[in-house]
């Protein structure tokens, strides 16, 4: 088994090192690992159960570099022996201090107060709405809080659905079949999952029907109990294509809908079935709302001012006469 893990910098990584490198050297003597730190990421190789453990402790590392700055040889021997020690999660237990655990020793923690509040939404509704600019967190959160209540047992199966709607190309210009086509659109989806599970996880999951990742055009018809479904790019579904989403929720089933309202593509923005479902449906008990902004923007720091650029642009055309 393999495991990648993104640093923030090249510097985090020559930290987690240590001097000579004898941090990562310790690493591989306690877990029977191969492990080193190039570039900005850690590179972990080794049985499942035994990389699980030392890419655990690679995160407290990181952790304590993040708050810190520093990273002294007491807080790496911490890191070790908690990670060593820790066992297997209970049944049941999926949401905690530590965020979402999606694996043995491996947790995926909420990165600011909106995404805590996210998280603690998705714990504690049966659908949740999530609008938010790109890189806050939305469709990360979401699928984090899926693969951690399939591992306590509470769903057995995980549906990841999104629209295939174009955002500048043509589907009738993709090669190869329908499913072939909508594939480009559902990367994304993809790509979460990559981060948190290994390959071979995945691939297993998927052929074994526990994770399905689908078109949204697929979904009619159906019933989904004891899953976790994940309607993510909602601000691209019509009014009746959120209707006939919801409506597929079945028993012992949750919900979470993930957009961002000022990247709608379809052709009548003002019937985005994200933007009516947050009218239409608000004050029903058992449904939260949760709004995102530019603050809860994790992905590379020049996103947040990308964004917020983006914004301001609009709000001058907004004011302009005749708008």
């Amino acid at each position: 088994m393999n495991r990648r893990i993104e640093l923030d910098s090249v510097e985090h990584a020559r930290l987690l090192a240590g001097p000579g490198d004898v941090f990562m050297r310790r690493m591989a003597e306690e877990f029977g690992v191969k492990v080193f730190a190039r570039g900005k990421h850690v590179m972990v190789d080794g049985q499942e159960e035994a990389v699980e453990r030392a890419v655990s402790a690679v995160e407290a590392m990181l952790s304590t570099l993040r708050e810190t700055g520093s990273l002294p040889p007491e807080r790496v021997s911490e890191a070790i022996s908690a990670a060593e020690k820790a066992p297997e999660a209970e049944q049941g237990d999926c949401f905690g201090p530590e965020g979402f655990c999606v694996g043995r020793n491996r947790y995926v923690r909420p990165m600011t107060p909106g995404q805590w509040d996210y998280a603690r939404a998705i714990a504690s509704h049966d659908i949740v709405f999530a609008t938010g600019p790109a890189g806050s967190g939305k469709t990360y959160v979401a699928v984090a809080a899926a693969l951690a209540s399939l591992r306590a047992g509470k769903v057995n199966r995980i549906v990841l659905v999104r629209p295939a709607v174009e955002a500048g190309e043509k589907l009738g210009f993709l090669p190869g079949n329908l499913l072939e086509k909508v594939n480009p659109y559902l990367r994304p989806l993809y790509d979460a999952l990559q981060d948190m599970l290994s390959f071979e996880h995945i691939e297993r999951y998927i052929d074994q029907g526990i994770i399905e990742i689908v078109p949204l055009a697929f979904m009619r018809g159906r019933t989904l109990n004891h899953a976790a479904v994940i309607l993510d790019e909602a601000q691209n579904t019509t009014n009746m294509q959120m209707k006939m989403f919801l409506t597929r929720l079945g028993l012992h089933s949750k919900a979470a809908v993930t957009g961002d309202i000022t990247q709608i593509d379809i052709d009548k923005p003002e019937e985005s079935g994200l933007v009516q479902a947050r009218e239409v449906l608000a004050g029903i008990e058992g449904i939260a709302f949760c709004n995102l902004t530019e603050f809860d923007i994790v992905r590379h720091h020049l996103v947040r001012d990308i964004v917020n650029a983006y914004d301001a642009q609009q709000r001058v055309k907004m004011k302009r006469p005749g708008k």
